[in-house]
């Protein structure tokens, strides 16, 4: 359905995120990957959204438009706990103290999403809120060592084993968690190409 409703344009992913292009694919877009590097430093005065924001933008623009009809999609995503912006984990070390800050507690996970074409750019976020389960150490060490959650904001993914066993409650956009909020998406891409 929706690979009709958008048969004129060019859609061009600008991730290499496998998780976006898994999705876009279950929705049936057609697309391509074109994807930048881009620093991801933002103003330290930033919060929130904000940040998010800044950086999808950041990302769209660093991707050129090759033909008239295409359709950009970046998107950034973090985990956002107690008045900080949790982006990948660095290291072992790094990766358990961020999801033990997270035991116990709600977090919000937060993603921006950028459309642009050569007439025009719509940004947007949406946020989920998480309650995340007290883990003992050996539970939240297991999942680091087997699963290397180094690619995800925040260390861990919630489509994986720690998803499973250490989440009380979402409300929100599960999709949005895991990394692109897919619902808010089509419904702003249909408004896009009105």
């Amino acid at each position: 359905m929706l690979n009709n409703l958008l048969k004129d344009y060019k859609i061009v992913l600008g991730s290499n995120s496998p998780r976006r292009k898994q999705f876009l694919t279950e929705l049936g877009i057609d697309f391509t990957v074109r994807a930048s590097d881009i620093d991801e430093t933002y103003p330290v005065e930033l919060t929130g959204a904000q940040i998010t924001d800044f950086i999808a933008k950041a990302k769209a623009d660093a991707i050129e438009l090759q033909h008239d009809n295409e359709i950009i999609i970046t998107s950034d995503t973090t985990v956002w706990n107690n008045n900080l912006s949790l982006g990948k984990p660095e290291s072992r070390e790094e990766a358990y103290v961020m999801l033990k800050s997270l035991c116990g507690h709600e977090h919000e996970v937060i993603s921006s999403v950028c459309l642009k074409s050569r007439n025009k750019t719509t940004l947007f976020h949406c946020t989920t809120k998480v309650c995340f389960a007290n883990l003992s150490d050996q539970a939240l060490y297991f999942y680091i060592d087997t699963y290397k959650p180094y690619d995800k904001a925040g260390a861990y993914g919630i489509q994986e084993w720690i998803g499973l066993v250490g989440i009380d409650k979402i409300e929100g956009s599960y999709t949005n968690i895991v990394g692109l909020p897919t619902k808010e998406l089509v419904d702003e891409l249909l408004q896009f190409i009105k």
